[in-house]
């Protein structure tokens, strides 16, 4: 399989099409070998519009809503950025590649301790890896960005109070089949407003709760 065209087919065909017309998410996703974050035996799946399992029945988000994800938190370079879910190490290179520094927590052991070696390999170092629950942080700092890999059932105030002013975190609000991808801003004062972005369905976060379904 020759993944340069293939990446380039999924830029353009995937990610493009999705509407992440940002030069620098485009060109760290370019940049960003993405067969290396996928199992072995799914390599030549690497750039396919499917999530990918990792393990742990967990997922790989498709290109087009990491490439959406990305382009939605406008990172700059002294950005500090927390994301919640390493997963496979995918994101965190691309956001590494795009911020200052990147704290990342997932709370699988083991793929923080891949992660992080892969991230080695690609000489990525602006980076802190942690095994933890993502829903029971408690960072004394504030993040400029927070990238949420996993859904929550609903939307409160847990991770934008983490936020510092003009700060922006990426989510996504529902349960299956209707879930929504928002970007959520911190405001001076303390206040935040969320704008929805689009429709998708992702993983819930572990021990995210989930509502009931509602019964006529």
């Amino acid at each position: 399989m020759n993944f340069e065209t293939a990446r380039t087919q999924m830029l353009g065909q995937q990610v493009r099409a999705w509407e992440v017309l940002d030069d620098r998410v485009l060109s760290v996703m370019r940049e960003t070998p993405r067969e290396l974050f996928v199992p072995p035996a799914d390599r030549e799946l690497a750039f396919a519009d499917i999530e990918i399992p990792i393990g742990h029945e967990q997922h790989m988000m498709t290109p087009k809503v990491e490439g959406r994800l990305l382009q939605a938190l406008q990172l700059e370079p002294i950005d500090e950025v927390l994301e919640v879910g390493t997963g496979s190490g995918y994101l965190t290179a691309c956001l590494a590649r795009l911020a200052h520094h990147v704290s990342s927590v997932d709370i699988f052991a083991d793929f923080v301790s891949a992660a992080a070696e892969r991230l080695s390999r690609l000489e990525v170092h602006n980076t802190d890896l942690e095994a933890a629950d993502g829903l029971q942080l408690a960072y004394r700092n504030r993040f400029d960005a927070i990238a949420v890999t996993g859904s929550v059932p609903s939307l409160d105030g847990r991770f934008a109070e983490m936020l510092k002013p003009n700060g922006r975190l990426f989510i996504v609000v529902g349960r299956p089949p209707v879930m929504e991808a928002a970007l959520v801003t911190m405001h001076a004062g303390g206040s935040w407003t969320r704008r929805d972005l689009f429709e998708t369905v992702l993983t819930p976060l572990i021990n995210a709760e989930q509502p009931e379904p509602f019964v006529l």
